[in-house]
């Protein structure tokens, strides 16, 4: 997820999804916003639906085909945003007609062999059975150049709408001499991958006679993989679940794995993947648990006569063992969070938009816990009707200062004006996470842009901050233009090299954008 930065020249008032004031941004930054951030899900304010009529308004009336192109590049490169960047290329193909650069664009927006697969399903669920734009026809042909038999086995689309070799026959791929053998086992349906634990566990599902006997092979796969250490360190993250699932008996090898300090440095993952694991398995402790308590008498003695898969009979110490291994690694990946050089203020809007549904408080009180536990000299605001500093223990678990966040949020309305107007201290930086929804006015100002609170700030202090202001929805509104005030939108592993960047150029981000080779 990922980031944007506002021009400062953009200053016309709008009314946000709130009902309150705010500033529109350009519809190049609007666009972009919503590529860095939409998971396609239902929003407080917006549906899914309202999302992707978004993107095709946008593309209708205002943004030029050549920013969107590269701005999906970007967000699939950069940010590996995949079901955003699916849909602006589906839509682009039905859009743009002779343009050189259209069939370039496809092919770069395509990493994974699966990327195809995906925009012609989209394609054709939006458009329906008529015609594939030859662009996307052509782009597509181009991107299995980029891939090998191992690829090409992995991502062939079994039981799918649409399958790999459905798009062979669609596009007709020259073969290369690194793909040629595998096209032609993919054609014959011979071609079958080998080499990787999903082929393992396909495999050893298939070779079963009995729900037992697949039980008994799928521990056995993960059991391999595990004690040789032929998983690799983001794979074991994911596949937490299905290891105390299937094969408990190596839970604790697997929580050996999970806190050597070299493999979490390696891995550059910050703590917010650790966190995402966590949650999962927590959902997996209180189902077995609910399942242990609500299980009536005749289902006990089913059960004794004739047992189910081994994943029903798991106890509850595997996922326990588990999820002390995963507080340890959110420590340690503390150590790939760069620091922030000087002072800075975290802002965590906890108005009601930011409780409901898919809980963005989730997200905004992870980002400022992670930022105040790795920066000393960092201080935690939270905002709703009104802004309070919140004290933290820098000694206490990244997981405790996030759970006091949140269960610190009130649920109110949304004041931006209170964060400049309680701000006694000189920042280097003010961090904002919200949905940037804001409507309430302040002391002496009316709508939700907090201009004059944050001049009277910057005067009372003598600041003159860089200022991020995180929209964690992607709304497509900013509460206030200003020469340091870079409107970002969600977060990413790579958003604090952003920051570092936009301190010291503020287009930094358009730049990254616009420099987006598409042939």
């Amino acid at each position: 997820m990922a980031k944007f930065n506002v021009k400062s020249t953009v200053d016309e008032k709008v009314i946000n999804l709130a009902g309150g004031q705010a500033h529109v941004q350009s519809p190049e930054l609007e666009f972009a916003s919503l590529l860095l951030t939409s998971f396609v899900e239902d929003k407080f304010y917006e549906s899914k639906s309202d999302t992707l009529d978004r993107v095709s308004a946008l593309l209708d009336e205002k943004v030029a085909p050549e920013f969107a192109a590269k701005a999906a590049v970007y967000a699939r490169d950069q940010f590996n945003m995949r079901s955003i960047s699916h849909v602006v290329s589906a839509e682009l193909a039905q859009r743009v007609k002779g343009s050189e650069w259209m069939r370039p664009f496809v092919k770069n927006v395509i990493v994974r062999v699966d990327d195809m697969l995906e925009i012609l399903a989209y394609y054709e669920g939006k458009y329906g059975r008529r015609p594939v734009p030859n662009a996307l026809k052509r782009g597509i042909r181009d991107a299995f150049d980029k891939f090998d038999g191992y690829q090409l086995a992995k991502y062939r689309g079994e039981g799918r709408e649409i399958s790999l070799v459905d798009v062979v026959n669609l596009v007709h791929p020259v073969p290369t001499d690194r793909n040629r053998d595998a096209m032609s086992q993919l054609v014959a349906d011979a071609l079958r991958s080998t080499d990787t634990w999903e082929t393992r566990l396909t495999q050893a599902g298939q070779k079963a006679e009995s729900n037992q006997d697949r039980a008994e092979k799928k521990a056995e796969a993960w059991a391999e993989m595990v004690l040789s250490r032929r998983i690799g360190y983001m794979a074991l993250v994911r596949n937490l679940r299905n290891i105390i699932q299937d094969a408990p008996e190596v839970v604790g090898e697997a929580a050996e794995m999970l806190v050597q300090p070299e493999a979490v440095r390696r891995s550059r993952m910050l703590p917010f993947r650790f966190v995402t694991a966590r949650k999962e398995l927590a959902k997996l402790k209180k189902a077995q648990r609910n399942r242990k308590n609500s299980k009536s008498i005749w289902e006990s003695i089913r059960d004794f006569f004739d047992p189910p898969a081994q994943v029903t009979l798991v106890k509850t110490e595997p996922v326990d063992d588990v999820l002390k291994a995963l507080d340890r690694a959110t420590e340690i990946a503390l150590s790939n969070v760069p620091r922030l050089e000087g002072s800075t203020l975290v802002a965590v809007d906890d108005s009601g938009s930011m409780t409901w549904g898919a809980n963005v408080m989730d997200i905004a009180s992870l980002f400022g816990a992670v930022i105040v536990k790795a920066n000393p000299d960092a201080d935690l605001m939270m905002f709703s009707n009104d802004a309070r500093l919140v004290a933290v223990n820098a000694d206490d678990s990244l997981l405790e200062i996030q759970r006091r966040i949140a269960s610190k949020a009130v649920a109110g309305g949304t004041n931006f004006h209170s964060i400049f107007d309680r701000a006694e201290r000189r920042y280097d930086r003010i961090v904002i996470l919200s949905d940037m929804q804001g409507w309430m006015p302040g002391r002496y100002a009316t709508g939700g842009a907090p201009t004059t609170a944050f001049s009277r700030y910057r005067t009372r202090t003598g600041a003159d901050p860089h200022v991020y202001s995180f929209d964690l929805q992607g709304y497509g509104t900013l509460m206030f233009p200003e020469r340091k005030v870079y409107g970002l939108s969600g977060f990413s592993e790579k958003v604090f090299d952003v920051m570092a960047l936009l301190e010291q150029d503020r287009e930094a981000l358009v730049h990254e954008i616009e420099a987006v080779q598409l042939a």
